[in-house]
């Protein structure tokens, strides 16, 4: 698995496998290294979130995160960048990524825990949660809402709502564009979810992320979720956003 270190950078100790650390190093330089509208500090983040969604090995991780920490990204938009795979890729994933993430930065000497960015309580959780939908998705939500089968409520209307968009979305630290951004390359390294990709796709499109940061993002994420996963996203992308 290719990790977020810079292709640049030299490892100091012998690799057992020098061919696939050649051909890992010339694909990441290509991505890395493109003129792109995304940042330094987007592109690190993003493959921050892939790797989390990938569950890859606490080594990817923290290197990683080392890597982000020492080419000046903040400990808060690390850290919002792996708890942005909560809803995706599932509270385990998170947990087992945010382990050497906390590694990196309690070594760093930052104090732990980190400030909390929650913006909503348990009382108006849903209610900034599907104002934050609504903004991104506009009135579909409200005739997803409509038809949602009363005994799939709790799951396609209470939970998503609340949870996903009152508890995650309406966080600091993180704006609504970087976050759908994250949102889209989070569930393309899934895998098998291209509707919920191309619903990003559109929700990308909604919140002023033009078609080539999309497809800038996937080039970003291809040396960590390989070719199938980055072509079939980047088909939805297509699909929502032809020329």
């Amino acid at each position: 698995m290719p990790t977020c270190q810079n292709p640049a950078a030299t490892k100091s100790a012998a690799s057992a496998d020098p061919d696939l650390d050649a051909m890992s190093a010339r694909l990441e330089a290509a991505a890395f290294g493109r003129q792109s509208p995304l940042d330094r500090t987007m592109r690190r983040l993003i493959r921050l979130s892939v790797l989390t969604a990938l569950s890859a090995g606490e080594e990817e991780i923290r290197e990683c995160a080392q890597d982000a920490l020492a080419d000046g990204v903040s400990p808060v938009l690390l850290r919002e960048a792996v708890y942005q795979c909560i809803p995706y890729a599932g509270i385990a994933k998170t947990k087992n990524a945010l382990r050497p993430v906390n590694e990196v930065l309690a070594a760093a000497g930052i104090a732990l825990p980190l400030e909390s960015q929650a913006a909503v309580t348990d009382e108006n959780r849903f209610e900034k949660g599907l104002a934050v939908q609504k903004s991104i998705f506009g009135e579909a939500i409200d005739a997803m809402h409509a038809s949602a089968p009363e005994g799939q409520k709790a799951i396609m209307v209470e939970h998503l709502s609340a949870f996903c968009f009152g508890d995650i979305y309406t966080r600091r630290g993180l704006d609504i564009k970087s976050r759908e951004l994250l949102t889209f390359c989070i569930i393309s390294a899934l895998g098998g979810c291209e509707p919920q990709v191309k619903s990003h796709v559109q929700g990308n499109a909604a919140v002023g992320n033009e078609k080539q940061m999309l497809v800038d993002a996937l080039e970003t994420c291809l040396p960590l979720m390989g070719f199938p996963r980055t072509l079939n996203a980047l088909a939805c992308v297509n699909a929502v956003m032809p020329d």
